[in-house]
């Protein structure tokens, strides 16, 4: 064979390679095994970890915390009234001067030995209140969706900077060799605001990048390897291909590392991800807890199921997304909080409360964060007669396992639901406890871009070790 010679493709790319020429010679002279390097392997944590892999139920659009784990008996007394003067002011959207305080029409109650309060929006997650870690002080800094959404997912509110799945993937690598490391299950009905942006590594090598997995019984086409291929014929293909680029790849390059891996995973993918698709193999009555064959609850059932399937075999960061497209689609109450409420929690609160109960008892749990929530709550003020509008200075989010303390509510708003108050938690402070329970350091865990070192927690988030067992 003659050999290949990578030519320089601009003007960096040549001045490197004429100043690089001993360190070519010193490349080329390395072992194959070297060449082989898989920058997804795992890696050792920072410190010894609780947990070693995460699964976010992202409830785009905005639950409001009045009407799921945030009682306010305050808001009925005053339904109808404006907002009294002592409970200050906040930035909306659409909730002005004319606007009023809007009641809830749920009710509350204690449930489980810890007699965690949750709303009768979530009979099923009210089942697992002693596995619940509420925090009830969650704030952000923007109130649209899109920068909310960013900042949740990244600590930035603005595009261009790795998620928290990168991140941790990046940190951690994957104990999974044949199927993706990090893991999107989008909504059917459509991308949220922020879009494919919010989910994507960033300035981290390309090889960080989640792979997005489509609705329904096939959520990765093009699995079944064509008639007349043998799978044999199929790995020496891969090899051909690893063997073209690792011929181009004349010292580290970000891209060429992350297309190989992709070939590599394409492949073993085809062998065995039709089997972890295949959820006839579960038991009828796994099935029945997640809601699997009902109308309502089959597709949100589907993608929980699945999450559960993915750590299982080692995959590092799922995010299972409910809500879509904008609008009734989403948690996005700006018109009736109730009506859209009642349909999106009967969509999705049963399948949730089957995966922290399937992961317990599988012993899975212990070893896994869950993280539930959106991107802001809803106001205390109504929008439209009987919605609520988008409000970040107060709501509520939920973590369970990965060594989180179960049965409690941290953190508090004032008597209407207005402002954290009481040990309020930002996105960092969240961010920066959830590596914490993964081995990773928020300062360790950093990349040089720029000239400028970054992290998930853009300057310093503090660990909430009051949440921690």
């Amino acid at each position: 064979m003659s050999e290949h010679i990578r030519y320089a493709r601009n003007r960096r790319d040549f001045l490197a390679d004429c100043f690089a020429g001993f360190g070519g010679l010193a490349f080329a002279s390395m072992s194959a095994d070297a060449q082989h390097y898989n920058p997804l392997a795992p890696k050792p944590p920072h410190f010894p970890a609780k947990a070693k892999a995460m699964i976010f139920l992202f409830q785009a659009g905005g639950p409001s915390h009045l009407e799921t784990f945030d009682p306010k008996p305050l808001l009925n007394k005053l339904h109808g009234q404006k907002r009294p003067a002592e409970f200050g002011d906040v930035q909306y959207q659409n909730v002005n001067a004319a606007s009023r305080i809007l009641g809830t029409k749920r009710t509350f109650a204690k449930y489980g030995k810890s007699g965690l309060e949750i709303s009768n929006l979530l009979p099923h997650q009210a089942t697992i209140a002693d596995e619940l870690c509420v925090l009830r002080g969650m704030h952000g800094d923007m109130v649209v969706h899109s920068a909310a959404q960013y900042q949740l997912m990244s600590g930035r509110i603005i595009p261009g900077f790795p998620s928290m799945g990168s991140w941790i993937t990046y940190g951690l690598g994957t104990e999974s060799s044949s199927l993706p490391a990090y893991v999107v299950m989008p909504d059917p009905h459509g991308t949220p605001e922020a879009g494919q942006p919010m989910y994507t590594n960033g300035f981290l090598p390309a090889v960080y990048q989640p792979a997005l997995f489509r609705a329904g019984n096939r959520p990765v086409l093009n699995l079944d390897v064509p008639k007349g291929i043998t799978m044999d014929r199929r790995r020496k293909t891969v090899d051909f291909i690893r063997q073209l680029n690792e011929a181009n790849l004349l010292g580290e390059d970000q891209e060429f590392a992350a297309r190989m891996s992709a070939y590599d995973t394409a492949f073993k993918m085809q062998t065995e991800a039709p089997e972890l698709f295949d959820v006839s193999n579960e038991s009828q009555e796994t099935l029945d807890l997640y809601g699997v064959g009902k109308e309502q609850t089959n597709d949100y059932g589907r993608r929980c199921l699945l999450a559960r399937r993915l750590v299982e075999r080692g995959v590092r960061f799922v995010c299972v997304v409910a809500g879509g497209g904008g609008g009734e689609t989403e948690w996005d109450a700006h018109s009736d909080i109730e009506k859209n409420h009642a349909r999106m929690a009967a969509l999705t609160d049963q399948p949730t409360a089957a995966l922290i109960k399937d992961l317990k008892r599988r012993g899975l749990l212990d070893s896994t964060v869950v993280l539930w929530g959106g991107e802001f709550g809803r106001s205390p003020e109504s929008e439209r007669g009987g919605g609520r509008d988008h409000h970040n200075t107060g709501f509520s989010m939920w973590v369970a396992g990965g060594g989180f303390r179960g049965g409690m509510a941290y953190g508090a708003t004032d008597d209407i639901g207005l402002k954290a108050t009481t040990d309020a938690t930002h996105f960092r402070d969240l961010h920066a406890t959830l590596i914490n329970q993964l081995g990773l350091n928020q300062d360790a865990l950093s990349y040089l871009h720029q000239g400028r070192r970054e992290r998930l927690t853009e300057v310093h988030g503090r660990v909430i070790k009051e949440i921690l067992a």
